[in-house]
């Protein structure tokens, strides 16, 4: 008899295929009110905020803002500007940038709606852990209803998830991928507690009739993975046999945020505007914003009031709002004209950042990277 392990194979002979249950049976969730329409293995969907038990505060028209134009920038900065953006790329030859005499420079004004609307919205699914003994509460009171939990919200206008247990409805039950064991055949040797030896590949010898001196001739050794028991400690209940069952709530706060760049006939595209700031002409936050009105463009009104009616209609059915706020940022952008070589060229020196665009630069070589 073989008194290597073998004796302790709890589980299917080597070679079978076992597969654990791959979700907990519904018999496993109580059922709790208000929270019946919970599925098994997954979230309800984000459950729509009560109505609130007061009106919310009306919005407040927002300060009117006297100035709405920058100063053009200088002749030296769009030139040092010029000259930074050269020396970055290693295939530019830094001659148009020093030795180019700028004709004219033509300043735009190109603004920036953007309106943000910090929402929080909450779920519920039934999740489990290992019962370490923690508290058991099912039934102890009624469970409070998703929306009527306390949570610590983080500061606005900042993503975050957190997840909390539902008060009342933890229950104890028997871990269900071991059916409450606490162990589960081990993967490796499938429950067999040893494998066919790699040396001897099963045959208990080597070179002739030597006897195989890693199996000591067994064709066999113990499996490491299990120590020879054939199984482990089962994943699901870390071995104790039993789990905490309860409903878990989550909740998600999100910024959501959309802007609105007014077209200009600079020439620039507007995908170079999204990773520059500009100067902030307008700043509003408030519980829920009024659209901007009075602005000096028509684009960006029509834009406030447009995405300030969207957000609304978008997020307040399955979330609940917890503040808004729009600003406008006036981003500069010259378009600057030299001269170099006895040619014309432009380039665009945009935002605080003072980036720089220039798609014809006229001196570029081919490097080769051995």
């Amino acid at each position: 008899m073989n008194n290597s392990g073998e004796g302790y194979a709890m589980f299917a002979p080597q070679g079978s295929n076992f597969h654990g249950p791959s979700a907990p049976p519904a018999s496993m969730f109580d059922s709790v009110p208000g929270y019946e329409g919970i599925a098994v293995g997954g979230g309800s969907g984000y459950l729509p905020p009560p109505v609130p038990a007061y009106p919310p505060p009306a919005p407040e028209p927002a300060p009117t803002q006297p100035e709405w134009n920058i100063p053009s920038i200088t002749e030296d900065t769009a030139r040092e500007a010029f000259r930074l953006y050269a020396s970055s790329h290693c295939c530019y030859r830094k001659a148009p940038a020093v030795d180019g005499v700028i004709t004219s420079m033509d300043a735009f004004n190109t603004y920036r709606y953007r309106l943000e609307t910090f929402t929080e919205s909450r779920s519920t699914e039934w999740d489990h852990e290992a019962y370490t003994g923690q508290p058991v509460d099912a039934y102890t009171q009624p469970a409070p209803g998703p929306w009527d939990i306390q949570v610590s919200a983080p500061a606005p206008f900042q993503d975050h998830t957190q997840d909390k247990q539902v008060p009342y409805t933890s229950s104890l039950k028997d871990c269900h991928n071991c059916m409450g064991s606490g162990r589960t055949p081990c993967k490796e040797c499938a429950g067999a507690g040893n494998k066919v030896c790699w040396v001897c590949n099963g045959s208990g010898i080597r070179g002739g009739d030597d006897q195989c001196s890693h199996c000591n001739g067994r064709g066999r050794e113990n499996c490491s993975h299990c120590d020879g028991h054939g199984s482990n400690d089962c994943e699901t209940c870390k071995g104790t046999r039993q789990l905490l069952v309860y409903i878990k709530l989550k909740v998600k706060w999100t910024n959501n945020i959309d802007d609105f760049v007014v077209e200009q006939s600079s020439g620039l595209k507007v995908e170079n505007l999204s990773k520059v700031t500009g100067k902030e002409l307008f700043k509003d936050t408030q519980y829920m914003v009024y659209p901007v009105m009075g602005f000096p463009d028509p684009a960006v009104n029509q834009a406030a009031e447009r995405l300030v009616r969207d957000h609304q209609a978008n997020y307040s059915s399955s979330a609940r709002i917890l503040q808004q706020r729009q600003t406008i940022e006036l981003i500069p952008i010259t378009k600057v004209t030299y001269k170099w070589s006895g040619s014309i060229h432009t380039y665009f020196v945009y935002g605080n950042e003072f980036q720089v665009n220039a798609d014809d630069y006229p001196a570029t070589c081919c490097c080769t990277v051995m």
